[in-house]
């Protein structure tokens, strides 16, 4: 009776709003927890969380801003690129919440979640450095502005959605998903735009 009350321990430090792993440590417990454990320790070791992306009742008007973590990175994108810093930003919030180490469900990778063919497309050779996926993530935007004539809306709905899934709707996709992502990234810029 006793080992079954110690099936899971919880290992959480504040609001779980970034990735969340699952593992069975050395005494054969599992363990849920939100602190990247050490790469390679644990065989069982699944990522089962997710960033702020799919947690409900997340207040975006007054979610802590993170202004400082990447400013050189993001500042450097966004002027080499010509995108507007303020727009990078609530991406990256947006997406992986300042994490380097997010991995998505679907495949999305590091602070701008870059799916592998983006990567690729982007010459980005390590999603997990911070350098490579800002430059990479900051690339594709900047793309998107120029096939959606600067209309930013439609722009970070691609990202999210896909270009096709916006060329087919002629707009915004219909999507739940997207739509509530668009209106994230609409608050978080409008905030790091002050």
């Amino acid at each position: 009776m006793r080992a079954a009350a110690l099936l899971a321990l919880v290992v959480l430090t504040g609001p779980v709003v970034g990735q969340v792993y699952r593992y069975t440590d050395e005494n054969g417990i599992t363990v849920l927890t939100n602190i990247p454990p050490e790469r390679g320790k644990y065989a069982d070791l699944e990522n089962i969380g997710c960033y702020g992306t799919c947690i409900k009742g997340v207040d975006w008007h007054a979610t802590p801003l993170k202004r400082d973590p990447f400013r050189d990175e993001v500042r450097a994108a966004a002027e080499l690129f010509g995108v507007d810093e303020a727009l990078v930003r609530a991406i990256m919030h947006a997406e992986s919440w300042f994490n380097p180490a997010a991995q998505s469900h679907a495949g999305a990778q590091g602070l701008m979640q870059l799916m592998p063919a983006t990567q690729v497309r982007f010459g980005v050779a390590d999603p997990f450095d911070p350098v490579e996926n800002i430059s990479g993530g900051v690339a594709y935007l900047a793309e998107l502005l120029r096939r959606f004539e600067n209309d930013w809306e439609l722009a970070v709905a691609a990202y999210n959605a896909g270009e096709g899934a916006v060329d087919r709707y002629n707009g915004v996709p219909p999507f739940d998903e997207t739509r509530e992502y668009l209106r994230r990234v609409r608050i978080l810029r409008a905030r790091y735009s002050s």
